[in-house]
């Protein structure tokens, strides 16, 4: 049963086609990710599945009593500000102490609470920023880019903590990315946008795809194979990935 459902989605804004016949969905605990290049249209839509945008044309069912939770790519501090981590995760009204400690720790910062918000690392307040999207227990929790000025090691952490999140709530996960690489243990299904759907299926198949590497090129697709053969021990089976001729062409002529 889908969670959430978009038919032919088009956004058009002052003259310039951003998304246009866009159709997914999502399943009940999966991990799918969106990758494309820089102004493919990755973020406009995740505004339109959160809600703060409204396509040009096109539909959006969401399932009933559907709860979404936002991880943003980042949020900006006043250094000034006297806060603590506690005080943020009660905003904009009471929390129950019970809450937000479950949620912190969910999110692996159950010993953040009394820090300064402004004092945290990148990789601590990205684990804030998940624990707040937790506060509701999301049936979708949605992360734009949250990896962003992460390096490697802290970005393999954050990674972990999703994937126990979506195990513990069973809830599903949508993430956002131009690195294909950064996701690719952390993903059930990898969609590759452009204005458009190229191809869409298991990461591996997708850096494989024709539509992938008119993209981003053979670079990118060597380091995917390095990543999963350094990290499986071996090498994955390079079976196609989902692309119709009509993606294939859409993408091919899409930037």
């Amino acid at each position: 049963m889908s969670l959430l459902t978009l038919e032919d989605i088009g956004v058009v804004r002052n003259g310039n086609v951003i998304l246009n016949d866009v159709s997914l969905a999502l399943g009940q605990s999966e991990i799918v990710t969106i990758v494309g290049p820089n102004g493919s249209g990755k973020s406009t839509l995740l505004r339109i599945i959160i809600g703060a945008l409204e396509p040009s044309r096109g539909r959006i069912t969401r399932g009933e009593h559907l709860t979404i939770g936002y991880v943003p790519q980042r949020l900006q501090i006043d250094p000034t500000l006297p806060m603590t981590v506690a005080r943020f995760m009660a905003l904009p009204h009471r929390r129950r102490r019970g809450e937000i400690e479950a949620a912190l720790s969910s999110a692996g910062a159950n010993d953040l609470a009394r820090q300064q918000l402004s004092a945290l690392s990148g990789g601590q307040l990205q684990k804030v920023l998940l624990a707040r999207a937790l506060l509701e227990r999301p049936g979708l929790l949605v992360l734009d880019e949250a990896n962003q000025g992460l390096d490697h090691r802290a970005t393999a952490e954050f990674y972990r903590h999703i994937d126990r999140v979506r195990t513990e709530l069973g809830c599903a996960v949508l993430m956002v990315s131009h690195e294909l690489h950064v996701v690719m243990k952390a993903s059930d299904r990898v969609i590759c946008l452009n204005g458009t759907i190229c191809c869409q299926g298991r990461p591996e198949n997708v850096a494989t795809s024709p539509a992938w590497q008119s993209l981003f090129g053979i670079e990118e697709r060597d380091a995917v194979a390095f990543y999963r053969h350094s990290e499986s021990g071996h090498a994955e089976p390079d079976n196609d990935a989902r692309e119709t001729p009509q993606e294939k062409r859409a993408c091919h002529h899409a930037g």
